[in-house]
């Protein structure tokens, strides 16, 4: 039978990764993001390497009436939505009251408002037919303390991350599996968009970083065997448990001395 998966914040990195691996596994796509053109390319690919269905619909989620615009959409066309992968990114790394609230507004939009929209509208089908799947793409840094600098990133990815377990233990015998897939650092289009590429890949060393591709497979893994959460790479599991188990005092100063290297406060 065949799946169709939408995937918000598909045009690249993790989001474009992820819709390789559905398509590879038989999964037909949705793809949505702010831009046409690499969306189609992508879907292109993907149909011309696997036989899929792909289908590109264009939405800005920082839109607050986007996610219901979209379901009704993709209702429209017929399809019928059995995973959601919720991607989209956004961040200013200019610091809090260096950035308008416009930015502020737009951020909490994107990466907070419209996951927790976009599940609630798409869970209930899902449920219903005994079947779905809802991967939610937070980061290692919702597991330490927020980052001076990108003040809103991290409590918004902690966000992420606690009501992705809470809907986890919803939908248990459901037939519905909830992860959310925690990535440290992953090379991706993300840090050319927020201007910080040359700032992150001079603080760290290359073994620190892994690829979008492996990441994206390790969370699609782990949302097919319905673990609640996963962080890829050993060093971020070990960062992740050092800011879970250090007195508060001394986790912050760590994130301190990482916002430092990258120039942020």
């Amino acid at each position: 039978m065949n799946r169709t998966v939408l995937i918000a914040g598909a045009s690249a990195g993790i989001g474009a990764a992820l819709a390789r691996i559905y398509a590879a596994e038989g999964w037909n796509v949705i793809l949505t993001a702010r831009r046409q053109a690499p969306l189609q390319a992508l879907a292109d690919d993907l149909t011309a390497a696997h036989g899929v269905t792909a289908t590109v619909i264009p939405e800005d989620l920082s839109d607050p009436a986007a996610p219901e615009r979209l379901v009704a959409t993709i209702a429209a066309r017929g399809l019928i939505v059995d995973g959601l992968v919720n991607n989209a990114g956004f961040s200013r790394v200019t610091g809090f009251l260096d950035t308008d609230l416009s930015a502020h507004r737009a951020m909490i939009q994107v990466m907070l408002t419209a996951p927790v929209e976009l599940s609630r509208l798409l869970l209930p089908g899902m449920i219903q037919r005994g079947f779905g799947r809802v991967l939610n793409v937070a980061s290692l840094a919702g597991q330490m303390p927020a980052t001076g600098g990108d003040t809103l990133y991290g409590p918004i990815k902690s966000f992420l991350i606690k009501a992705s377990q809470g809907l986890h233990l919803e939908t248990q015998g459901t037939g519905v599996h909830v992860t959310v897939l925690n990535p440290g650092y992953t090379l991706t289009e993300f840090h050319d968009v927020n201007g910080s590429r040359e700032q992150v890949s001079s603080a760290y060393p290359a073994w620190m970083w892994m690829d979008a591709p492996r990441v994206a497979r390790i969370g699609y893994d782990a949302c097919e065997a319905n673990r609640p959460s996963v962080t890829p790479g050993v060093m971020n599991n070990v960062m992740a448990g050092l800011a879970r188990f250090l007195p508060d005092g001394l986790a912050l100063r760590m994130v301190a001395n990482h916002a430092k290297r990258l120039d942020r406060i």
